[in-house]
C-alpha cells in the first residue's frame, strides 16, 4: 500500500509508496485515486508535468496558481534528486508564511502533496534531475504567479549556494514575500 506522513504544515503530505523489487528493478504503484480516497485524499488529477533541470543548484520556484484556477501538486522525482518545497501562503493561516522542506530522489521514492493556498518550489541536488508531478487543474498563464525562492523573511534552507541558484528570468524577478499580496485565504476552498 502506501505509507502517509503529515508535515507541520496542515493538508501538506509525504507519500511513500511501496516497492516491490527483484534483480531487474522494482514497481511502485505512485498514485491509486480509489486507494487515496479512503485515506482521506480525494484529489482529482487532470495534468501530468515533467521538468529536467541539468545542473544541480537549479531552482524553480516559489510557484503558485492563484483561485479560480488553484492546483493542488503531487510531486515525485523520476531521476536524481531534489529538495521540495511547500510554503504556506494562506492568510489566516497558524501556519503562515512558514514552510517545510523534503527531499526527493528517484532513491527514496517519496512524494509530497502540495495543497492549494501554497507556494511550491525546489532546488536539484544533483545533475540532470528529473521532476515529475500531477495537478488537479489545467496550467492558466493568467492566474500564475511567484515569490522570491530565497526571501530572507522565509529563511528557506535551500541545501544549496542561492547565490549561484540557476533561475529562469521569471524567477529572479519574483517579488519578495513582504511585497506580495496573497489570493488565498485559510478556510476558503481555492
Amino acid at each position: 500500500m502506501l505509507e502517509i506522513e503529515e508535515t507541520a504544515l496542515g493538508g501538506v503530505v509525504v507519500l511513500i509508496p511501496r516497492r516491490f523489487g527483484d534483480d531487474r528493478g522494482f514497481f511502485s504503484e505512485t498514485w491509486n485515486r480509489a486507494r487515496m480516497a479512503e485515506r482521506g485524499l480525494g484529489h482529482d488529477f487532470v495534468q501530468d508535468n515533467q521538468s529536467l533541470s541539468r545542473a544541480a543548484g537549479t531552482v524553480r520556484g516559489l510557484h503558485y496558481q492563484a483561485p479560480p484556477r488553484a492546483q493542488d501538486k503531487l510531486v515525485r522525482c523520476g531521476r536524481g534528486r531534489l529538495l521540495d518545497v511547500a510554503v504556506d501562503a494562506r492568510v489566516g493561516s497558524p501556519t503562515f508564511g512558514r514552510w517545510i522542506a523534503v527531499e526527493l530522489s528517484a532513491d527514496n521514492g517519496r512524494q509530497l502533496l502540495v495543497p492549494k493556498g501554497f507556494l511550491h518550489g525546489f532546488a536539484t541536488l544533483e545533475p540532470d534531475t528529473e521532476i515529475l508531478y500531477k495537478c488537479t487543474d489545467f496550467y492558466a498563464p493568467d492566474c500564475d504567479g511567484a515569490v522570491r525562492f530565497d526571501d530572507p523573511d522565509l529563511g528557506i534552507d535551500w541545501r544549496i549556494d542561492t547565490s549561484a541558484a540557476i533561475l529562469s528570468d521569471k524567477d529572479a524577478q519574483a517579488p519578495r514575500w513582504r511585497d506580495w499580496r496573497s489570493p488565498f485565504v485559510y478556510g476558503e476552498v481555492a
